[in-house]
């Protein structure tokens, strides 16, 4: 008789972003005439740039001919995009990333969730927190954190590094040793970013441990400040200790067309077992490439045209994001980031729940957030907004906000 993975059973009710779905849903249908602004899930919403399009028109064309056509894209992803990954990500920033470092992927979702495959279960996770939830859920599926304390809301067999306030979003070394660590970098959902100063510091501690930092980085490319690293490998012996995912999602627009890319550096050592080749035989059986026009596509974004189009819509998703943190910030509210990722992070009004306040934005606001709690035990009370909406929305929803205020 089959059976299923206990583990999933161990998951607190459903997917976060489901939740929130299901819960728009029955109150549009209650109440058809609302004019919601969604400013919940970070969904981009401006048009793929003009030099991607043409890429794929190029692409789609070359498929269509015999001597062009191409089937499965290679297990590592295309060579003519890891190269200029490679240089452009890597190389121009002095990180000694090589082509066959780089695995292509259909996005960082799929990697960062996947990656846990050719770790042990024995290991022991460490997140931030709060967190995005794919980390701990993969990890639950896999079997690796023990089960769920409905009082703590937390799972009992992994280390929560608090992000709080009181130390800008941003955990400490934590005293217990993981094995794992997953650290998000300008983070989701707090829009948090660490400095190279203090980013070295975890390397240090990742080294001296044997632990492997798992580093999210799929919003590198809204980083305004300097002392901002846009890689862990900018950091001195990170390449000893670090495997990075990225992410041409929000970066370039690819929500809808799906590709991102993990590095994992030659010499990474797990148990004295290099990483590399696990990684790779796990991509060419599990491969979750992207097709060869959307490689295509993504190599149109390395290209002087592509790059200034690009860097022009993260500016405009960029200024949504400051437009929201000043007008609450004006309005009394308790904002943070919007800096370096385009994520506000809220603290929820009157001591409000994050649910309790995500059901009195929709009433009272018409305005979909996501409820900080979804993210982790410490993100309670907190809200996040995105500034992933329309300029005409983003305004829409600030004038509305500080009428609650």
């Amino acid at each position: 008789m089959a059976t299923i993975n206990r583990n999933y059973k161990k998951l607190p009710g459903s997917y976060l972003f489901s939740t929130i779905a299901k819960k728009v849903a029955e109150y549009s249908a209650a109440n058809p005439e609302a004019d919601i602004i969604r400013l919940g899930i970070g969904d981009v919403t401006e048009p793929v740039a003009p030099a991607v399009i043409k890429a794929l028109h190029l692409a789609v064309d070359e498929m269509g001919q015999k001597e062009s056509f191409k089937g499965y894209a290679p297990d590592l992803g295309y060579e003519f995009l890891r190269d200029v990954i490679a240089r452009k990500d890597y190389e121009a920033r002095g990180c000694g990333i090589s082509a066959d470092e780089i695995f292509v992927s259909d996005g960082a979702k799929s990697d960062c969730g996947n990656i846990q495959e050719i770790f042990s279960l024995d290991n022991k996770i460490a997140v931030c927190d709060p967190v995005y939830p794919v980390y701990v859920d993969s990890n639950v599926m896999a079997g690796r954190t023990g089960e769920y304390d409905d009082e703590l809301r937390r799972f009992k067999g992994v280390i929560y590094m608090p992000c709080t306030k009181e130390n800008d979003f941003a955990p400490e070394l934590p005293a217990e040793v993981p094995d794992l660590i997953y650290l998000c970098f300008p983070n989701n959902p707090t829009g948090a970013a660490m400095k190279k100063e203090r980013l070295q510091e975890w390397v240090d501690y990742a080294n001296k441990n044997g632990s492997i930092i798992l580093y999210d980085a799929a919003y590198e490319a809204f980083i305004s400040e300097e002392g901002v690293p846009h890689s862990i490998y900018e950091c001195e012996g990170a390449r000893g200790c670090a495997i990075e995912f990225k992410s041409f999602s929000k970066t370039a627009g690819f929500t809808g067309l799906r590709l991102g890319y993990t590095v994992i550096p030659k010499e990474l050592e797990a148990g004295g077992e290099k990483l590399w080749p696990l990684w790779a035989r796990r991509h060419g059986t599990k491969y979750n490439g992207a097709p060869y026009i959307i490689q295509r596509a993504g190599e149109a974004v390395y290209s002087d045209e592509g790059r200034a189009q690009v860097k022009a819509q993260i500016a405009y998703y960029m200024e949504n994001a400051g437009i929201i943190l000043e007008g609450l910030g004006s309005a009394g509210f308790d904002v943070s980031g919007g800096i370096n990722a385009p994520y506000i992070w809220l603290k929820t009004k009157d001591s409000m729940t994050s649910w309790e306040f995500f059901d009195y934005l929709l009433a009272k606001a018409r305005i979909v957030g996501t409820p900080g709690s979804g993210f982790g035990p410490h993100g309670e009370g907190y809200f996040r907004l995105t500034a992933f909406g329309s300029r005409e929305n983003t305004i829409r929803a600030v004038e509305r906000l500080k009428k609650l205020s």
